[in-house]
């Protein structure tokens, strides 16, 4: 599967900014007001399963690019029958769970690549709210970076554009399979945050660590001005560069 997406290279902004709201009015407010601090917009299963189809559609005439967070995970017949819905709307990515196999992932691909959108499939590896004492309750031996590497060994291998993982991550991914998947990366904090994120990094941090698009939610999103904090996210990232 090719890693082309004419909607998701031509951005400027590496921040995926995550409205998780199941309100559309608020959810197209607040996309309107981040303007182009932000390269993408984030649904996620809030929004999805609030709006549905025809809320996707009412982003996309927004102008920005749009992930779908839908986390598919199903036998692999259902997941590309969801895919097929998923590649007619204006979506740029779209995430699918590593957990659910190899021959799930490559339906979910072989669909995408022969769409007219083409959208970067990402496979979700390990959650950013899991730690090993999460992993071990599972029933998933070794660390969480161990469990990311498997996982990201086999999302690639089924022929999925990139991956998200945690800022912890992204050097050994970086090192055990270069720079070519691309790494879209939650768990991004411009100050230490009290919340439910466990493996965390700054934005420049994780920028320079190898991250290709940065997934910030809840700083600006619950900012008291949110394109103000979008603002000088990206100006500090500018200003790194």
């Amino acid at each position: 599967m090719t890693s082309s997406s004419p909607i998701v290279c031509s951005i400027s902004s590496p921040i995926v900014c995550a409205i998780d709201l199941p309100d559309l009015e608020r959810a197209r407010s607040l996309a309107r007001a981040l303007g182009k601090s932000v390269g993408t917009i984030k649904l996620g299963l809030e929004f999805l399963y609030a709006q549905g189809p025809q809320g996707i559609r009412a982003m996309g005439e927004l102008g920005i690019p749009i992930f779908i967070d839908a986390k598919l995970s199903d036998i692999p017949n259902t997941v590309a029958g969801a895919m097929r819905g998923i590649v007619e709307l204006p979506v740029s990515m779209v995430t699918v769970m590593a957990g659910g196999g190899d021959a799930m992932m490559r339906a979910a691909c072989a669909v995408a690549r022969d769409s007219a959108t083409r959208p970067w499939i990402l496979a979700v590896t390990v959650l950013t709210s899991l730690d090993e004492s999460d992993l071990r309750a599972t029933g998933v031996g070794g660390s969480a970076t161990d469990q990311v590497l498997r996982l990201a060994e086999l999302a690639l291998g089924a022929g999925c554009d990139g991956l998200v993982c945690s800022p912890a991550e992204i050097g050994a991914i970086r090192a055990r399979f270069g720079n070519e998947p691309k790494l879209v990366v939650p768990g991004i904090r411009p100050v230490a945050a009290d919340d439910d994120q466990k493996r965390t990094l700054t934005p420049v941090e994780a920028l320079r660590a190898g991250a290709d698009r940065l997934v910030i939610g809840r700083p600006i999103t619950m900012a008291a001005d949110p394109a103000r904090a979008a603002r000088d996210i990206f100006q500090d990232l500018s200003e790194a560069a």
